[in-house]
């Protein structure tokens, strides 16, 4: 009885499998496709298999691998790309919505269906209208197979696995490093050293480093191990760490001692995949080792972050592995193996960018060529936002979201819940659309502009679209409040890489920045660059702790940045899908002794615009910095954040401009304006009216110019801002410049030739001179604050040389002065000695007597002529 039992089922099994194996009743084989076999090229969810055509009926795909879908058909189209795909059809019954771990299925078509419809078999989910992989049954080159396919696959860790293919004739070896890492993450893989202990492989290692740049482009770079530290050059030039051949050899190597040579790479479902090829017997310098096919070989790997090129490292340098990723082993690349089942599966799947919308700034909305679209397969041309290509947009319940729509007037643009777009009513579908339609198209010199508040009921998935087009779009998550929420005010600075918010109070100021790519730190600075500037840096440490740190940058390299103990409370840093957002609370006024702390001068005046610049890189640490923690991308310019306002502006190069006012201001108050004070000082002595001419002329040209002057600051900075120093210096002067002309309008009389000048008189006279000279000098105070504003904001390195160079121009005219007071003095001592030496008929008023001078009263007194006098007249004598 036991017998019989255990035979049953064991029958049973036996039948089902004699069913799918064998062709399907009533079948033939005439098609040209029987017992053709190909493999599938993979687009997305990991796909990989083997399909070979049984009949006219069926076919059989083995050794298949596939991430779950929502639904997943097998898809027959009559050729691949987008219009194509996109208007196949359904060939089976058989779905396909869960995980395939190196399976057979036996696949039936339907009965309306037959190969000669069918030339591109796809596996398709028509939710999404998204392409996982496909197979071209009429190929030109049959022999030629997708890059993702290999005849060995060894499984390194959990995460990384190494596939091969030796072509023993060709002496070379294709290898595929394929990793579920993140997008910032390199795989190494290479040959050890053969001589060294199992406790030392890395030193000696010849690898192979790949990954992918910003741009999402593959790489890869032949690396030799030297020492366990990232590659730098000592004080001999010699290079040592974990180098690219190419430093070891010097200039001549750059660019020819990489003997890895990359064959393809793509990024998919949180996977990198690269591969490229090695050869196995040609060494090209003395840092690769050869390769023996037939020999047990010791290989090691690693994974990690990697640190992008910037100015001391043109490369891409591999950081620390950590404390598990990496490992050795021993592998015969000729032996076969393939312990690979099943599909790598990333816990982070979304590599697209993320675009966080905020109600203070418009997303402007483009269309360009697709080059990395999030849902395969594209068509030709996609939405971009921000200058990023189909990210997810993230929205906020309660917060309107603005769309600055430049696309073209063929793209229309509109929020919708169909995941394709284009209209779902033309298929027959059902859609909702929340915002847009056919009036929101425009161009970049006509842009339109669209207002969208997701409300309460919004779904928290739904898409952006072209009304015309399918699948330019991606995906909106509509999430419940966050930044935009907690902040008065937002702005995106330079490059829109980086969201910067802010609430004022009253003596504290509380910010956030928020990066819009991932990165390993984020830091914000208040100043024109990161040099000279106070500087906040946010991280994440290797245990998942947030971390805000200040610090005073005062040059270009590690040892130039200082930490600083500034009073930051309300603290929090947060990374989410390795997109870095900090926050944190300080003073306006830190309140401290600024002889003492350099942070006690970082003070925040919200009335004066706020420059703030930004930079990204790959890592930070509390620690002691180098130069490993250089950035990787910085803004090209300062953003002018007007704090009160709540709204920025680009950083203009205003240092000519204000170059043009400050030379316009030193004409005017330092030759014009003292050239008319001279002229009526100094030149009464002579005859007629030639000394008012000159003073009159000096006087307002002077004032046309610093009206001029004002006027050209005022419109370059597009305001007028009464706040520094120099400011307050300028508008006063200019005040009382203002006032003279109304001054001499309303000069009393003169007094007549011999008369004694009436009171008003010389209230007048002394009113024009003190409010003259108080003006000059207040000028003179406003030109050299003048140029201590121009060195704070610019940070001009000429300043004090200038500062020295106009106050030698005023000491020369100074001394000239006292020259000519002297002289003026000696002058009217004579004039006053001659007048005591009086003729009758010499009654000539002398105008070169000014009423301010000391002497005018007593000389009047003791020698002019009295209104009577006697004149006794004696005959001559003969």
């Amino acid at each position: 009885m036991l017998r019989r039992s255990l035979f049953l089922p064991f029958l049973l099994h036996f039948l089902l499998l004699f069913r799918y194996a064998d062709p399907a009743p009533n079948c033939t084989r005439d098609s040209s496709l029987i017992d053709s076999e190909s493999q599938f090229e993979m687009v997305q969810h990991q796909l990989r298999g083997s399909l070979k055509i049984t009949d006219d009926c069926s076919f059989r795909v083995s050794q298949f691998d596939m991430l779950p879908g929502s639904d997943v058909h097998w898809w027959g189209a009559q050729a691949s790309g987008f219009d194509n795909l996109t208007a196949g059809f359904i060939v089976s019954n058989d779905r396909l919505n869960e995980t395939y771990k190196n399976s057979t299925l036996d696949v039936h078509l339907l009965s309306n269906v037959s190969w000669s419809m069918i030339n591109v078999l796809a596996v398709w989910d028509r939710t999404a209208a998204s392409d996982f992989g496909h197979v071209v049954l009429r190929r030109e080159d049959p022999g030629k197979s997708p890059p993702t396919v290999f005849e060995n696959c060894k499984v390194l860790s959990k995460n990384f696995r190494l596939r091969w293919s030796l072509n023993v004739s060709g002496e070379s070896l294709e290898i595929g490093l394929e990793a579920a890492i993140g997008i910032t993450d390199y795989m190494a893989f290479g040959w050890a050293d053969p001589s060294a202990e199992d406790s030392d492989l890395m030193i000696g290692g010849d690898v192979a480093v790949a990954g992918f740049k910003e741009d999402g482009l593959p790489f890869v770079d032949d690396f030799f191990i030297t020492k366990y530290s990232e590659c730098a050059k000592k004080g001999d030039g010699v290079a040592e760490g974990v180098c690219p051949d190419s430093v070891y050899e010097g200039p001549d190597g750059v660019g020819l001692a990489n003997s890895s040579m990359l064959v393809y790479g793509h990024r998919s479902d949180g996977v990198s995949f690269v591969r490229y090829r090695w050869h196995t017997s040609k060494v090209k310098g003395n840092y690769d080792r050869p390769v023996n096919h037939t020999a047990n070989m010791k290989v090691i790997w690693a994974l990690g972050p990697i640190k992008p090129p910037d100015t001391i490292n043109p490369y891409y340098l591999p950081q620390n592995h950590g404390a598990e990723n990496f490992g050795h082993l021993v592998l015969n690349i000729s032996e076969h193996v393939n312990d690979c089942k099943g599909p790598l599966d990333a816990e982070d799947k979304e590599d697209q960018g993320v675009i966080i919308a905020d109600g203070n700034v418009p997303l402007v909305v483009s269309s360009a060529p697709a080059m990395h679209y999030p849902n395969p397969p594209n068509p030709a041309k996609v939405l971009y936002i921000n200058k990023k290509e189909a990210p997810v947009l993230r929205v906020e319940r309660g917060v309107p979201v603005k769309f600055s729509i430049q696309a073209g007037h063929d793209v229309a643009l509109y929020i919708t819940s169909d995941p394709l777009g284009g209209n779902a009513t033309m298929r027959n579908q059902t859609e909702t659309i929340y915002a847009g339609g056919p009036e929101a198209h425009g161009v970049q010199a006509s842009p339109t502009e669209l207002v969208w508040a997701p409300d309460r009921n919004t779904p928290d998935n739904i898409y952006y679209h072209s009304l015309y087009d399918q699948k330019m779009g991606w995906r909106v998550e509509v999430v419940d409040g966050g930044l935009s929420d907690m902040y008065n005010n937002s702005v995106v600075l330079d490059d829109q890489q980086v969201t910067f918010f802010w609430s004022l109070s009253k003596d504290s100021i509380s910010i956030a920045a928020r990066g819009e790519k991932k990165s390993g730190y984020l830091a914000i600075g208040f100043g024109s660059g990161m040099v000279n500037s106070y500087v906040y840096v946010g991280w994440m440490d290797a245990t998942g702790i947030g971390h805000v740190n200040s610090y005073w940058i005062d040059g270009k390299n590690a040892l130039s940045v200082h930490r600083t103990r500034e009073n930051l409370t309300h603290v929090r840093c947060k990374t989410e899908n390795g997109i870095i957002t900090l926050e944190f609370t300080r003073p306006l006024d830190p309140s401290c002794r600024r002889e003492r702390r350099v942070e006690c001068k970082n003070i925040i005046d919200p009335t004066s615009p706020l420059k703030v610049v930004w930079a990204m890189g790959t890592k930070w640490t509390n620690d002691h910095l180098t130069d490993r923690n250089m950035h990787s991308s910085t803004s090209n310019r300062p953003i002018r954040v007007q704090l009160l306002r709540g709204s920025a502006e680009a950083e203009q190069e205003l240092l000519p401009v204000l170059a043009v006012h400050g030379f316009m201001m030193f004409v005017a108050w330092g030759i014009l304006f003292p050239g008319g004070i001279l002229a009526a000082r100094y030149l009464k002595h002579l005859k007629g009216d030639g000394w008012y001419r000159i003073h009159v002329y000096l006087q307002y040209s002077g004032l046309v110019i610093v009206l001029l002057a004002l006027l050209f600051a005022v419109a370059e900075l597009r305001g007028f801002y009464v706040s520094s120093t120099h400011v307050k210096f300028g508008f006063t002067t200019i005040f009382l410049a203002c006032i003279q002309p109304l001054n001499a309008f309303l000069r009393p009389q003169k007094p007549a030739n011999g008369e004694q000048a009436p009171f008003n008189r010389v209230i007048w006279e002394y009113f024009h001179a003190i409010v003259g000279r108080c003006a000059i000098v207040l000028g003179i105070a406003a030109l050299f604050t003048g140029l201590k504003h121009l060195g704070d904001r610019y940070g001009v390195e000429n300043v004090h040389g200038l500062s020295w160079a106009l106050a030698i121009w005023f000491l020369i005219a100074a001394l000239i002065v006292f020259y000519l007071e002297y002289h003026e003095r000696q002058r009217i001592r004579r004039q006053i000695f001659e007048r005591s030496n009086w003729v009758l008929g010499n009654l000539e008023e002398d105008d070169s007597l000014d009423l301010l001078s000391q002497s005018r009263t007593t000389a009047n007194k003791e020698f002019l002529p009295s209104a009577r006098m006697e004149v006794q007249l004696e005959p001559l004598n003969r």
